[in-house]
């Protein structure tokens, strides 16, 4: 017999596996650059950089965008446009905050599943296998 709790935590998985879906379909990276900037006497490998070194770079980036701009120059680092660098730094922020939902979203789910009563936890399992075998 099902509690008001267990009714809720399955609410609740509903609205997780409707955000889950939402963000399916996982980024993938195909790179627009080598993906190895070498800037300022530093080379940075996207492949490699955490979050934070990647937004720091982003910015850094963003101001050389400006300026060159504002100059009226069209401006190459590494052998690539500077637009095709940001491209590619923008895609892999992306990447990283698109694991972090999933992370987060999985750790709800796990919370949710522990919250569950025993009996309902065997009849979700006894669904489980009948709609296997049917």
């Amino acid at each position: 017999m099902a509690t008001k709790n267990d009714e809720r935590v399955l609410q609740l998985k509903q609205v997780i596996d409707k955000k889950k879906s939402e963000l399916k379909g996982s980024k993938r990276f195909t790179p627009l650059t080598n993906c190895v900037l070498d800037l300022e006497e530093q080379k940075y490998n996207l492949n490699v950089l955490q979050l934070d070194d990647l937004q720091f770079l982003l910015v850094k980036l963003n101001m050389y965008l400006m300026s060159a701009k504002n100059l009226g120059i069209c401006l190459e680092i590494s052998g690539y446009n500077i637009e095709e660098w940001i491209t590619d730094i923008k895609c892999k922020i992306e990447i990283f905050e698109y694991k972090k939902k999933e992370a987060e979203l999985k750790a709800l789910e796990v919370k949710l599943d522990k919250m569950l009563s025993n009996e309902k936890r065997t009849e979700l399992e006894l669904d489980e296998i009948t709609a296997l075998l049917n």
